[in-house]
This record gives C-alpha cells, structure tokens and sequence, in this order.
C-alpha cells in the first residue's frame, strides 16, 4: 500500500502516465472543450507571444479574467489586440522591483488568483547579468518567477483551489542545476547549459512549490510543450546555427520537412492549458506533463532522436528529486532575497 496515497512528486513518486486521452496532437481547443473558467482569474506571464499568447486566448475564450505582464508593453498590446477579459500590464522578469511592482498592483484588488502560467523564457542568448549578477536565463526564467509566485502567494491562497505552471522543456535534459556554479563564475559559459539549468530549476521548483502549497489549496506543475513552430524562443540565435542544426536552407527558410514535424501553436499550448484547467489532475500534483498527459520518468530507455521531435520525451530524475528541490527552494531564497510566505 506504501505510495498508492502518497500526495506529492518527490523523486518521481507520481511520474507515470494517467491516460488522458489527449496526445501530441492535441490542440487548446480539444483540452478545454467543455471547461467554463467564468470567475476565474489567471496571469500569463509572456502571454503575448507564441504559446503565450495561445494560452492568454485560450483561458480568456474560456471566460478567465487574464492579466498579461509584459517587459514589451506595446508589442503586447499589439499582439493580443482587443480580447475580452484580458489586460496588459508592465513587468520584466530580471528587474525586481518590477516584479514586486506588478504582484502589488494585483495583490492590491483583493482578488483571488486562480491560475499563474509561469510561461515567459529566454534561450540561446550570449551571457548577460542582472542588476544582481545573475545569469540571465537563470534570472528570466526561473528567479523571477519564483519572486513573482512567492509575491502572488496571498492571491494564490485566497482562490481556494489555484493552479501554478511552469513552462519547462525537453531541455531540462540538457543539464542539471549547478549549485556549485549557477551564475558561471568559475565555468566557461556555454548557453544551452544555462537554459538547460534553468528548465531543470522550473521542474524542481514546481515539485517543490506543490509540496508545501497543496494544504493551501495551491498545485503546482511543470511542462515540455513539445518541439513549436512559430516561438519566438530562437530569436536571438543567428540563423547560422539553424543552418547547421539541419532545420533551415542557406536563405534562413525552414524546411517544410521539419515544420511538418513540428507542433502548431495550439499543439503546443496544449499542456500548459491542460495542466491548468483539467479536472483529470485535482489529486495530482507537482508533476512534469507532456502531450496533455503526466510524463514518464527518463531512466534511459527512452531513444531520443532530435530529427523526430515526438521520441523528444520523458524527465530526468535529478530535476523531480527531493533534495535538489528542497536545496534549490532553499537557494532561491537566498538568492532573490524573499522568504516565500507559505504558512
């Protein structure tokens, strides 16, 4: 009987397929079919772009209230358009005071917040330092919103029944958290190190965060959206390298091969809105989903092959272990210097 109860992911306790019924294929209209989020207040972090903006669409569709913080206001307001229920608001993830800016103008309605999509990222960017020296895919994606979610917190408490989502990645196989090194002061930077990091601290985070918040009412999850056409992730990447990675012709054109490979934006957007609205995960938590479905822990059996992005699957034990997850909430911390509010 030893783990059928347990209530946690810890180590990967619950990583195991729960049958769904939705697949790679799957798109945000097939995952919210019949779901009313009328009342219900969500927070799309990057919500104006790519999955982002799918998701934004999509919980908004559905009847949410959605506040979209955005480091590029006016892009944001252009991309989103005129969507009922969704408003834009300023918010740049390696700036802290305008984290703690933007949580306070929220905290400061008195309103519940039902769900926070954890979504905004960076990759393939060349070394650059916050304000506080931190490496910036490790500061984008994972410190900032850790204080955005630690700010939230009272919000997150007061919904009763509140979903957090990371928006992790098949990188998170990349590599683990350095604890020795995460800023890579002693190690020679290498990009997709960082960003491999970062997923791993996303995953981590949120088996972590489910363990402490799930007696409040508060779940968390982390996710791969799959491989995606049409992100704006590769933006910063010189075309060269996706001419060398076999993906694009020597004109910077994809190759409609590979794009019939790849995910569309509600494909991709899929699990983030599944994770977020499904009623299948009530008693699950903490848990790294792919294909709108829990994933299988990746104890190397899994062929992964980069030319066909479905063998893409599976999470790494080190970024569900226990201990990394409890050291790393531990670090992050110390490094943003906020103590999360959990009771």
């Amino acid at each position: 009987m030893k783990g059928i109860f347990r209530l946690d992911n810890y180590d990967g306790a619950l990583q195991r397929p729960i049958h769904s019924g939705f697949d790679a294929q799957s798109t945000t209209a097939d995952v919210i079919k019949g779901i009313d989020l009328t009342g219900k207040i969500a927070i799309v972090t990057g919500g104006y772009a790519g999955i982002g903006l799918e998701t934004t669409r999509t919980l908004a569709e559905a009847g949410a209230e959605v506040w979209v913080p955005a480091r590029d206001v006016a892009k944001a307001r252009k991309n989103l358009g005129v969507i009922p229920g969704v408003s834009v608001h300023t918010m740049d993830l390696m700036d802290p005071a305008s984290i703690d800016a933007f949580a306070g103008s929220f905290l400061v309605t008195g309103k519940p917040l039902h769900i926070l999509v954890n979504n905004a990222g960076i990759m393939w960017v060349p070394l650059r330092r916050d304000a506080r020296g931190y490496e910036s895919q490790l500061a984008t994606n994972h410190l900032g919103h850790f204080q955005l979610t630690a700010r939230l917190w009272p919000a997150l408490k007061k919904a009763h029944g509140a979903r957090v989502i990371a928006v992790s990645s098949f990188g998170h196989q990349i590599a683990p958290f350095d604890f020795e090194d995460p800023n890579f002061e002693h190690r020679t930077y290498e990009t997709l190190l960082g960003y491999g990091q970062s997923k791993s601290a996303n995953n981590l985070f949120a088996v972590e965060l489910d363990h402490r918040a799930k007696d409040s009412g508060v779940r968390a999850y982390s996710l791969h959206p799959g491989s995606v056409y049409g992100t704006d992730l590769g933006r910063e990447a010189p075309m060269e390298l996706f001419i060398q990675m076999g993906t694009h012709d020597a004109n910077g054109n994809i190759f409609p091969e590979v794009e019939q490979k790849l995910k569309t934006l509600p494909q991709g957007a899929a699990t983030t809105v599944w994770c977020a609205t499904s009623p299948m995960l009530e008693n699950i938590g903490g848990v790294y989903c792919e294909n709108a479905d829990v994933a299988e822990l990746d104890l190397g059996n899994i062929d992964h092959r980069y030319s066909e992005p479905w063998t893409l699957r599976g999470v790494k034990p080190y970024s569900v272990d226990a201990e990394n997850a409890r050291r790393l909430w531990s670090l992050s911390e110390q490094m943003i210097g906020v103590k999360f509010p959990i009771d």
